[in-house]
């Protein structure tokens, strides 16, 4: 059974202090998470340690927001997989939008990304979503199929819940318009298709595809229901916590 991932990205938001604070009342507040559902936080790197040691011992995953493929070298301003393993970190966002379009992030990478985190257990949680213009011009189905085949290509995974697809329409991040459930789950139903070109049927129907664009408590309900959505990836309605719980509790 495919569980439902729900992970809060918070971008460059809350400080070290901030970002502990919400990480003690989330703890406190989230004794166990239900059933089937796993629940995540992806601080700045600056507030990974502090959240790390807050959740230490609970059911709560920390993550990074990014990482480099290369174990070390010269990347300046970049952390490598290694050190997120060593660190503690339960997983990895990988190409997010924002990554793809201010950082220059290509499928290319991603797939070295992806390749690097797997090598160390690192749960990668890749990102993939088209642009307004894709999505207008009908081109949504031909980007997904790209990003999906070369981001995930040559991958070694011996188990599907190695991984985490995160589809988000990119023209619904932070705008405050959301895909409909019909559209979302269309998009995860060929989703899936491409995963199974890749992985086989029956890996692909158990690797679970979160939905992220201006998930909020208002429609996380809805956007869940749908047969192919296994959990969201949230933005802003993450960096409450009381916002966040709704959307658990969804």
């Amino acid at each position: 059974m495919r569980k439902t991932v729900i992970v809060g990205n918070w971008k460059m938001n809350k400080s070290p202090k901030e970002s502990r604070d919400f990480a003690r009342e989330l703890r406190q507040k989230l004794r166990t998470t239900p059933d089937q559902v796993e629940v995540g936080i992806s601080p700045t790197l600056l507030s990974l340690e502090g959240a790390l040691e807050e959740m230490s011992g609970s059911e709560i995953l920390v993550g990074a927001q990014a990482a480099h493929w290369e174990p070390s070298g010269a990347y300046t301003g970049m952390v490598s997989m290694k050190m997120l393993q060593e660190a503690g970190a339960d997983f990895v966002l990988v190409g997010h939008s924002e990554q793809r379009q201010f950082f220059g992030e290509t499928d290319e990478s991603v797939n070295q990304r992806t390749k690097a985190a797997l090598e160390l257990g690192l749960r990668p949680i890749v990102c993939i979503g088209e642009l307004l213009d894709d999505r207008e011009n009908g081109k949504t189905n031909e980007v997904l199929a790209k990003q999906i085949q070369t981001g995930l290509k040559d991958l070694d995974i011996r188990d599907p819940s190695d991984i985490v697809l995160a589809y988000e329409p990119v023209w619904a991040i932070g705008t405050g318009k959301t895909a409909t459930p019909e559209m979302a789950q269309e998009a995860h139903v060929f989703c899936r298709q491409e995963l199974a070109k890749l992985f086989g049927e029956e890996r692909a129907n158990s690797i679970s595809i979160q939905y992220g664009g201006s998930a909020k408590p208002e429609n996380a309900a809805e956007l869940l229901s749908q047969e192919d959505i296994d959990g969201l990836l949230i933005g802003g309605a993450s960096l409450k916590v009381d916002s966040f719980l709704a959307i658990i509790n969804a």
